[in-house]
């Protein structure tokens, strides 16, 4: 599901429409009504159901009047630097705590074994 959010606009009447390569979609959509800020200013949601297709572009259209031309956003499906750096930090945090766990457990199996196969006392009578 996109989400297409637009804040702090002034007047009320807005217009936000989402396109499929350039061509409106009206299916699968969902926008609420301008909703107040509190401020003298609106804000307006609006969703699109979605499944990806290979080559597509999908984009959210702003229109109003305090833009001079329409404000166009495109989905991007990539992740962010950001995104993708924490990712490679928490698994590389998972891999080397399964690596330390595992060295761990290897030791104390090894140190419990040569526990048990010490020679036995002699018996003394």
């Amino acid at each position: 599901m996109l989400v297409c959010r637009v804040y702090d606009f002034y007047p009320k009447t807005i217009k936000v429409r989402w396109l499929r390569d350039g061509q409106e979609v009206t299916s699968d959509v969902t926008t609420t009504d301008e909703m107040e800020d509190g401020d003298w200013y609106y804000q307006v949601h609006s969703t699109l159901e979605y499944t990806p297709r290979s080559g597509e572009r999908i984009s959210c259209r702003v229109e109003h009047a305090s833009l001079k031309e329409p404000l166009v956003t495109n989905w991007d499906p990539s992740m962010p630097d950001s995104e993708r750096n924490k990712l490679a930090i928490g698994a590389s945090g998972l891999i080397l705590g399964l690596i330390l766990s595992l060295a761990g457990f290897i030791y104390y199996k090894r140190k419990a074994r040569g526990q048990n196969q010490s020679e036995p006392e002699p018996i003394r009578t």
